[in-house]
């Protein structure tokens, strides 16, 4: 698993975090031609479980902002095996949808889910420049802060 990605990884100090055995009946990813559907996952803890909370009351934004950027980690991960373990193949990341466990009051649902996009961009750099949905919702599984989905393009 060598190559500029992955340079790129090393250089940013970056160590993708294993594969998560799916929590219910669907798989981590789908290719279809060129795109990879990535299955929304939520901010893992090392010693297990998720991260959780409303973000907005029991959670900061800063947090949130570091549970989707960890999110974005666990996603490259996925893309690194979904990709044959090669992360230049990635040619773009198109899409990402980040759902935040909020507060009813919470507006700032952008600011939290950029966790994963400034991510995408450090390592990728213009191809991690997606279009995106940052959305508040009312609970997510396991009350975690955060999920997020994306779709990539490979070469």
């Amino acid at each position: 698993m060598s190559g500029r990605i992955e340079a790129k990884l090393k250089e940013l100090g970056i160590t993708l975090p294993s594969v998560p055995t799916p929590v219910a009946n669907y798989v981590p990813f789908v290719r279809s031609g060129s795109l990879v559907f990535l299955s929304g996952q939520g901010p893992r803890q090392p010693e297990g479980g998720f991260f959780s909370g409303k973000v907005g009351s029991t959670v900061s934004i800063e947090q949130g902002y570091q549970h989707a950027r960890l999110v974005g980690l666990q996603l490259i991960a996925v893309l690194r095996v979904a990709a044959g373990g090669e992360l230049d193949r990635v040619r773009r990341i198109v899409k990402v949808l980040g759902m935040v466990n909020a507060d009813p009051e919470f507006g700032e649902h952008p600011r939290v889910i950029n966790g994963c996009s400034d991510l995408f961009v450090e390592v990728f750099g213009e191809k991690g420049r997606h279009a995106r949905s940052a959305i508040g919702v009312g609970s997510l599984p396991h009350q975690m802060t955060v999920e997020i989905e994306a779709i990539a393009e490979l070469d």
